[in-house]
């Protein structure tokens, strides 16, 4: 029987863990983030007070049917308008994705009516019902300033010492809190550690579905640094920071690239730390440098799974 697979993030690093995950299940949940405030997104949020789409629709896209049909309507809504005006850079999804939610009036039922559109192989859901803002202080030598929204937050250079959200306490979507306590194996990143893959752990009822759940839980690292984000972090570094924010949460397994890896044992002693194994993978493209290769993730979600089937 496949797995029952929920997959947490945005963009694309989460792009990438739908695509190796749709190898090995049909029965597929993306929970994505909705702090976005930058771009189209940030505009629509903005103009229109609803969800930012944009990574909602990459999640889509990455679940499309693979058929001529879906790869059609995936490049229809990821095409971008390039003009003098107000269009500029607008992401025809993003702006068909907020026109079903102002119709509807239901940001689930849109997403699913937009996927039928795709033939998308899985579900995709907001993590939460309303815009969050992520903020975040900062220290940039020996000095503590906070920064506000998801854009100024990823790019600040400087150590970040503390992350939240607002509202604190949002509404998680419902059916995202069904999705995790129902799964047979959670994957979270890879993807911006601190705004896409993070919130996910600071939403209370998100939070408590992790906790709860008996999926699998699986942690996937990046291969590179992001600027700005995380670059003066280390592997080790990065799951340390779950660790800062899950402190009540367990982990299973953690999937790194041996090439991304530049000290072995803190990232081993790391992975102990949330009480995961630490698995090494060749999971890199070999085409597309710092991206993920869907069937070689695949392979080693597939190992990922095997191991808890041995270890019942």
């Amino acid at each position: 029987m496949a797995p029952r697979a929920v997959a947490l993030g945005g963009g694309h690093g989460l792009s990438a863990t739908l695509r190796a995950l749709r190898l090995l299940t049909g029965d597929l949940t993306a929970v994505v983030t909705v702090a976005d405030n930058g771009g189209s997104s940030g505009r629509l949020r903005d103009e229109l007070g609803c969800l930012p789409p944009g990574d909602l629709r990459m999640a889509l896209s990455a679940l499309c049917d693979d058929t001529e049909w879906g790869h059609t309507w995936r490049d229809i809504l990821q095409y971008r308008f390039a003009t003098d005006g107000p269009l500029n850079y607008h992401a025809v999804g993003n702006l068909l994705i907020a026109s079903i939610w102002e119709k509807l009036g239901d940001p689930v039922a849109g997403l699913e009516l937009v996927g039928r559109l795709l033939g998308a192989r899985g579900t995709v859901l907001p993590m939460a019902m309303v815009p969050l803002q992520i903020s975040a202080v900062v220290a940039d030598r020996e000095r503590l300033h906070e920064v506000h929204g998801q854009v100024a937050v990823a790019t600040t250079a400087g150590r970040l010492e503390k992350v939240w959200i607002e509202p604190a306490n949002p509404p998680a979507c419902p059916q995202a809190v069904e999705a995790i306590l129902e799964a047979d194996v959670v994957v979270l990143g890879p993807g911006s550690w601190i705004t896409s893959v993070l919130p996910h752990l600071l939403v209370p009822e998100l939070h408590e579905a992790l906790r709860e759940t008996k999926a699998r839980l699986i942690v996937t690292m990046n291969l590179i640094p992001q600027r700005g984000e995380t670059e003066t972090m280390t592997a080790a570094d990065h799951l340390q920071v779950l660790r800062q924010y899950a402190p009540d949460m367990r982990f299973d397994t953690v999937i790194a690239d041996p090439r991304a890896i530049t000290d072995l044992d803190g990232l081993s002693g790391a992975a102990e730390s949330l009480g995961a194994g630490l698995m090494l993978r060749q999971v890199h493209s070999t085409l597309l440098p710092g991206t993920h290769d869907p069937l070689r993730l695949a392979a080693a979600f597939r190992d990922a799974l095997d191991q808890s089937i041995s270890d019942a």
